[in-house]
């Protein structure tokens, strides 16, 4: 299929890229960043506009008529989400319209209904209380991110219901993990955080609370598999929506002692007070496995501690080098 990946200078929009041209298919990556083209397979189509201008996505090609997106491109930090609402329903609503639109151009030109994966999040639940959280719970977004991301699925669906586009949302819950050149250097998430704190780059992890708060991680090359499997699951006039996760819940608290254990160093901690977020975010994935046969076999949290160590490829300090060849974790 002619796929175009949005996003694709992002961590997982990188990683879905690189899979799905691995897998054979002919692939666009749509960046704002024209450097991410050197880390993408050299086979991939790399093209540059904003999804907040209309007359780029045009200039790139966007109404082509392409078989396949996977739309990753969008903000994704909650409490930065707080500071700037407008900002993120800009990116993440109005960028995905924009798009919708552009491919429907495409559609009514070509005839082509394209299959169309979204990138969502578990952030659209809400504070739910209890976990794992199915798909048949009600959306309460509590933050601007989390409110975006549910009007754009909501604008995804209502396109899906013309006949002219055939949708799955997956609702993803802590992507992690490095694979090849692609890993996640958002230092706000924990596990890039506390690698940063094991390398030196950072004085201490900073613990809201008392890290007894529970998410669940999906290794980023899980999560691109979950766009590949989906695509072959689209059906015109329909939106299905899934939840994408491991199902292992990690506290906080265990993240780090799994840093510790896998590089070899401290994690220095300082405590902070509680911030409002839900106690726990596990999701049912039941679904995805039944539906598509999706499975998650890299994510464990220590491999995808591992791998995002490998990543980092800090050496240790001279003194503790043997011989000419650094000691490296």
């Amino acid at each position: 299929m002619r796929i175009l990946v949005t996003g694709a200078s992002g961590f997982v929009g990188g990683v879905t890229a690189d899979l799905l041209a691995a897998a054979g298919h002919q692939v666009t990556a749509l960046v704002r960043d024209a450097t991410a083209r050197t880390r993408l397979s050299r086979v991939i189509e790399v093209v540059q506009a904003d999804l907040l201008e209309p007359r780029q996505l045009a200039a790139a090609g966007v109404s082509r008529g392409f078989d396949g997106v996977c739309h990753l491109a969008a903000l994704t930090r909650v409490r930065e989400s707080r500071e700037t609402p407008l900002r993120y329903f800009a990116a993440n609503v109005t960028g995905t319209t924009n798009l919708l639109a552009a491919l429907d151009a495409g559609t009514r030109a070509t005839g082509v209904a394209p299959r169309f994966v979204f990138g969502s999040s578990c952030a659209v639940y809400g504070d739910t209380g209890t976990s794992p959280i199915p798909e048949t719970r009600a959306p309460a977004p509590t933050n601007p991110y989390g409110a975006s991301k549910l009007a754009a699925e909501q604008a995804v669906a209502y396109q899906a219901a013309t006949g002219r586009l055939g949708a799955v949302v997956l609702r993803s819950f802590n992507v992690a993990g490095a694979v090849g050149s692609h890993a996640d250097r958002d230092s706000s998430r924990i596990i890039p955080a506390a690698l940063g704190v094991a390398t030196g780059r950072r004085d201490a992890f900073r613990v809201n609370g008392d890290g007894a708060s529970i998410r669940e991680y999906v290794h980023v090359v899980d999560m691109a598999r979950a766009y590949l499997t989906a695509l072959r699951a689209t059906v015109p006039g329909r939106c299905t929506v899934y939840n994408v996760g491991s199902g292992l819940g990690v506290s906080v608290t265990d993240v780090l002692r799994t840093v510790e254990s896998v590089t070899g160093r401290d994690v220095p901690r300082v405590t902070l007070p509680p911030v409002p977020e839900p106690r726990a975010l596990i999701a049912d994935s039941r679904r995805i496995r039944a539906d598509l046969g999706w499975t998650s076999p890299s994510s464990t949290i220590e491999k995808i501690v591992a791998d995002a160590w490998r990543s980092t490829a800090v050496p240790e300090p001279v003194a503790a080098r043997r011989g000419d060849v650094p000691i490296v974790s």
